[in-house]
């Protein structure tokens, strides 16, 4: 069996309820990477996670003492052993996830593969600090959405 270009590890928090299939996180990871032109091997960890956990990784490292729906830990580093570059980490907070998709009125599903793409794209060096970052952050989730078949219009701020 071929080595797959882009390995995708996706954990869960032991206990946590995940109501939709953890292959929907790699599509929609995967479809970022090769939506931006990644061609090289790479992986990534996605930990799918609650909203004590997210905190407490929001304050230590943004100094933001509330939870959050999605956070990004790049890394850009060679992996020696696995012969690919290692993009870093997301963590995603599935009652967040939930909550955000009740009030916007669209699928779970949907909510879940817009953060997955926004925190590879973070992965990738997009930012949303400046107006012009954020409008080219914005197309490309928006152009990724609609590759993975969901109504661009969810992109909104997160």
């Amino acid at each position: 069996m071929p080595t797959p270009k882009f390995l995708i590890h996706v954990h869960r928090e032991p206990g946590l309820k995940v109501p939709f299939s953890i292959s929907l996180v790699r599509k929609a990871a995967q479809v970022a990477l090769r939506e931006q032109g990644i061609h090289e091997p790479c992986a990534l960890t996605v930990y799918l996670t609650d909203d004590s956990h997210i905190q407490e990784f929001n304050r230590q490292y943004l100094g933001i003492d509330s939870p959050t729906d999605v956070l990004s830990f790049p890394a850009a580093e060679h992996d020696p052993e696995q012969g690919r570059l290692y993009l870093g980490d997301i963590l995603l907070s599935i009652p967040r996830a939930q909550e955000q998709s009740q009030k916007a009125g669209h699928a779970l599903e949907a909510e879940i593969q817009l953060l997955i793409v926004h925190g590879v794209l973070h992965l990738l060096g997009h930012d949303h600090a400046e107006v012009e970052e954020k409008q080219r952050m914005w197309q490309a989730q928006a152009a990724i959405l609609e590759q993975l078949g969901w109504d661009p219009s969810i992109v909104r701020e997160t």
